[in-house]
């Protein structure tokens, strides 16, 4: 294959699934479209294209310029074990927005379409979400298959984030030739995305003035090549070594924060580390006047690249 597929990107975030598809040479993001004006930045900083900042509702499809695949990790927490699993009932509107890239792929019609979001979609109200997506794209004339992956089984990324991956073809001879990559040995380690052994700022550490509940820390948290969490009234050890699933959270403080026992004391991942464990490489750029905050949430709402990339390689074989 010659030509670079021209790709349009919708709940973009910082770009991860447009770089896992990059990474292959076969695609091209030309279009993209993300409402977070700080992940929007991140993303500008990466990549060659100025961002589309506005929220979906308000994108016209003549507006798009005609492209061939879609990719589209679009809200989850409506859907989350971590939210209220509201789905398309979402006070917010999250959940419905599903129906604003249903909109899209009836006026553009591209060849591919990647979808990404939480592991619960799929039980989700009993398994009438789900049916209602894939009966969606079923409508619009796409042959549809999904797979729920873990980026410690299929990414070589020693993070336990589980997520399902949707591809939908025009062609039915490529949906006959299409198969999700198998699992792979996980090669990469804890100590790989994670400088136990480095001086980070002071910031990062915690201690008896700025949390509550340290001399129980210090107490559990034994190991120093391993990450904990505070979950609410004890300290909970990932005996897996693996990083527990990131949330967008994770940089509030308190409940479910990653922890490590490092040698220079007991403290939270960098954003970078965060990064690292999204299977973002070391040239990925991280803007540093931004808060940690943002940073935080960006790397949790985000998705594990070399799962990513593995799937489009796939999807770039059978093309």
């Amino acid at each position: 294959m010659k030509k670079k597929l021209r790709v349009a990107s919708f709940f973009a975030g910082v770009g991860g699934i447009d770089l896992g598809f990059e990474q292959t040479g076969a695609f091209e993001t030309i279009y993209a479209n993300e409402f977070d004006p700080y992940a929007v930045k991140t993303f500008e900083c990466n990549f060659d294209i100025e961002v589309d900042c506005r929220d979906i509702n308000e994108v016209k499809e003549k507006e798009i310029p005609k492209f061939d695949v879609m990719l589209a990790g679009f809200p989850c927490q409506a859907f989350s074990l971590a939210g209220y699993r509201q789905g398309f009932n979402d006070e917010k509107g999250r959940g419905t927005l599903f129906f604003e890239l249903v909109r899209i792929i009836k006026a553009k019609k591209p060849k591919i379409i990647f979808l990404e979001n939480v592991k619960n979609l799929v039980g989700h109200d009993n398994g009438n979400t789900f049916r209602i997506i894939l009966e969606s794209l079923e409508t619009l004339g796409y042959y549809v298959k999904y797979q729920v992956l873990n980026a410690k089984e299929y990414g070589n990324i020693p993070h336990g984030r589980e997520r399902i991956y949707i591809v939908a073809f025009k062609s039915k001879a490529l949906y006959q030739k299409f198969e999700f990559p198998k699992p792979v040995e996980l090669t990469t380690k804890l100590s790989d995305c994670i400088s136990f052994d480095i001086k980070q700022e002071d910031k990062y550490y915690y201690n008896q003035k700025n949390c509550k509940f340290y001399d129980r820390l210090v107490m559990d948290m034994k190991y120093t090549d391993t990450i904990y969490q505070w979950r609410r009234t004890y300290v909970r050890e990932n005996k897996s070594n693996v990083c527990p699933t990131l949330t967008a959270n994770m940089g509030t403080g308190g409940h479910n924060v990653p922890l490590i026992n490092s040698i220079y004391g007991i403290r939270k991942l960098t954003p970078r580390e965060t990064f690292n464990l999204q299977g973002f490489p070391q040239d990925y750029i991280i803007p540093a006047e931004m808060s940690n905050t943002r940073l935080y949430k960006q790397a949790g709402n985000s998705v594990v690249v070399t799962v990513i990339n593995r799937i489009a390689n796939q999807i770039k074989e059978i093309l």
